[in-house]
């Protein structure tokens, strides 16, 4: 079975051109509850550098279709026997303003459009520079 992935490494993506974000602001609950994006976020802003887009969005997929922790490894391999959207199409890089930058390892962290540190990651030589997908075509 062939294996799909969405991780990128010394790779920083930017927020999309038609964002209309200033600032990195997290994403809403929606009817009580964290959406995609705003488990998405959680788990990439309150572990950065832990954990690569594959890890997250599986971690994420997971939590939401409750699969017991013996479940796992066929799950993932099922879920990315597919392709799978990555983090540019992401609404953290469409529409809340958060760019992010993978490491060497692949490992992900946030940053907020308007941080030095995204600034930073915009002009850094050494890293490859991806833009998110516009939300409007």
């Amino acid at each position: 079975m062939k294996e799909h992935t969405t991780n990128y490494s010394n790779t920083f993506i930017l927020v999309a051109d038609d964002s209309n974000a200033n600032v990195g602001s997290i994403p809403p609950l929606k009817g009580g509850k964290h959406t995609v994006a705003g488990l998405h976020f959680e788990m990439i802003a309150n572990h950065p550098y832990e954990f690569t887009s594959d890890d997250v969005i599986f971690r994420v997929f997971a939590q939401r279709k409750e699969l017991a922790d013996s479940e796992w490894i066929d799950a993932r391999n099922e879920f990315f026997s597919k392709g799978q959207p990555c983090f540019r199409a992401s609404p953290l890089t469409k529409k809340y303003g958060w760019g992010i930058h993978y490491n060497a390892d692949g490992k992900m962290a946030l940053f907020s459009v308007d941080s030095i540190e995204y600034r930073q990651f915009e002009v850094d030589a050494h890293l490859e520079k991806v833009k998110a997908m516009k939300s409007k075509k």
